[in-house]
């Protein structure tokens, strides 16, 4: 239990400030950085893409960290991108500046959550492994809370937004200390390397994973990306001021998110096909009430709530549905998960921006709702597999 709780304990941490601040940072603060930088919306869909493309390479890059130098490796490096990258968005007086700030920050969520799948896998007992990765993954919930929580503190002060990306930084920088003796039990210690193919991993037993992490991908980006935005371009929420009104949908958005520790015993009393049906349903209706009702107590708190628990289940289901499918291969598993997510992360938003310069916010995130519909659709029983399939 002592490694259980370490690891739980670090991983929650990492992903608390890569998956937060780090990755959410950009889309919380987007109408700051509209007004500061001169920002359309399909230049800011473009800087998100690149954000989300920068954590693309981070996956890549931290699978092979992780087989040379053990998952301690990579969980560093992300931290220490996040913290130089959020670094730079407090300093930012140009958009070059701004833009590789955001590349660097959200590089780190692609090298600080993979790698504790490998460790899990070596160092938790089988029975425990489900309660470490929930808790792992769902440290995005208070991380993005807590971001929220400072914005909406900035904007009801005199305080610049810098001061906030400066605690950010600060935050990542303690985060990076803690890691750094918490994973001292596998630095460099790949372990075993499995003799499985990569091919193993391309099966078609297993391209529902993919194709509903694409999905995931292109619709969690948008929202993240732009429903602040929405909701200040709207007038903001009534008796509130502007400033303070994005930051409600983000502390929601985290508070809620908690459910997703809740993922292992809900995948055993639905079963999985129907938990991810119904998670689709709550995405789409989601992106529904941030696209009608934006100035709206109502329609933004349950649109958050329902997005922040989407969001959450969603990534402790991937955690758990690679590592059950290739428990040989847990990490390369995840990461190729990841991956199509990210994928669809990178599209997302580029798209998004632009669509929403040409027709309006509105009929931009219905469209995105259409995809998680279509999603929801489509998933049958017999398609979804979540035992193991190669060994």
């Amino acid at each position: 239990m002592c490694s259980f709780w370490k690891l739980a304990a670090a991983g929650f941490t990492a992903t608390a400030i890569t998956y937060g601040p780090a990755r959410m940072g950009f889309g919380l603060f987007l109408p700051e950085f509209k007004t500061v930088f001169s920002l359309s919306s399909g230049t800011a869909g473009l800087i998100s893409g690149l954000g989300f493309l920068g954590m693309l390479f981070g996956l890549i890059s931290a699978y092979g960290a992780t087989a040379a130098g053990g998952p301690r490796l990579p969980v560093l490096m992300g931290l220490f991108s996040a913290t130089l990258g959020m670094g730079m968005i407090a300093a930012a007086t140009s958009l070059p500046v701004l833009a590789t700030g955001v590349f660097l920050a959200m590089t780190s969520a692609g090298f600080a959550w993979a790698p504790f799948n490998n460790a899990v896998h070596r160092q938790v007992q089988d029975g425990a492994r489900p309660a470490a990765l929930s808790i792992i993954s769902t440290g995005t919930s208070l991380g993005i809370a807590a971001a929220g929580a400072t914005a909406f503190a900035v904007g009801g002060s005199d305080l610049s937004w810098r001061v906030a990306w400066a605690a950010f930084a600060i935050a990542s920088a303690a985060a990076f200390i803690g890691n750094l003796g918490a994973l001292r039990d596998v630095a460099g210690s790949p372990g075993p390397v499995s003799i499985l193919p990569w091919a193993v991993l391309l099966r078609r037993s297993a391209m529902p994973l993919y194709a509903i992490s694409l999905s995931f991908g292109v619709t969690t980006a948008i929202y993240i990306s732009f429903a602040a935005d929405r909701i200040k371009q709207s007038g903001g929420l009534p008796q509130l001021q502007p400033d303070m009104s994005p930051a409600i949908i983000f502390v929601s958005f985290g508070l809620f998110g908690l459910v997703g520790l809740t993922t292992g015993r809900c995948v055993e009393l639905a079963g999985l096909p129907r938990l991810l049906r119904l998670l689709m349903l709550a995405s789409a209706l989601s992106l529904v009430l941030v696209a009608l009702a934006p100035t709206s107590w109502t329609g933004v708190l349950l649109s958050a709530c329902l997005q922040g628990g989407f969001v959450m289940m969603m990534s402790a289901i991937l955690a758990l549905w690679s590592e059950r499918l290739f428990p040989n291969l847990p990490s390369l598993s995840f990461t190729t998960a990841l991956v199509a997510v990210t994928g669809g992360s990178v599209l997302g938003p580029v798209g998004a921006g632009f669509i929403s310069d040409s027709f309006g916010a509105a009929p931009m995130f219905v469209a995105t709702a259409t995809i998680s519909l279509v999603t929801a659709l489509a998933i049958r029983r017999r398609h979804i597999q979540d035992r193991k399939i190669a060994g």
